[in-house]
């Protein structure tokens, strides 16, 4: 994804421009799940969601797909900020997310995603999901794909 042909803006809560987007971030799962960045850099992004039944199981626990949501989100931004500034893209390839303790109830979820290989054409990504108590709750490994300019991630 080129700057050029988006016509929308991802922004951190307080207002602060992230990258440009394709669509509106509340328009997509992010936004429908309430995602909300933190703050964004090419090494580090931090992203957090107030948990509410919407992302509970049934059982009244944390859903794990939430986790892998996050993660994917997150460190697909870091990947974003490398690669649109060249006029490429960033996507998943990999996503894989341990279950380390429960989160059950209502609470702030907030996921650090940090860069650990920054190569090329690829991007390795670890993310720390920690409740409101900073309790590691789960840990996720992403791969991305960094995109060059002709390349279009939707075909």
């Amino acid at each position: 994804m080129s700057e050029t042909s988006a016509s929308f803006q991802w922004t951190t809560q307080e207002g602060e421009v992230i990258m440009p987007t394709m669509l509106p971030p509340e328009q997509t799962l992010d936004g429908t799940l309430g995602v909300q960045v933190q703050s964004a850099t090419t090494e580090e992004v931090v992203c957090f969601v107030d948990i509410d039944h919407r992302h509970q199981q049934p059982f009244g626990l944390l859903h794990g797909g939430v986790y892998a949501l996050v993660a994917e989100s997150a460190a697909s931004i870091g990947g974003a900020l490398t690669a649109i500034p060249k006029g490429g893209g960033a996507v998943g390839m990999s996503n894989n997310t341990a279950f380390l303790r429960p989160f059950s109830g209502k609470g702030r979820l907030t996921s650090t995603a940090r860069r650990i290989h920054g190569g090329r054409t690829t991007q390795l990504w670890d993310i720390e999901h920690r409740d409101d108590r900073d309790r590691l709750c789960a840990s996720s490994r992403v791969t991305i794909a960094l995109l060059p300019p002709q390349i279009d991630a939707r075909d």
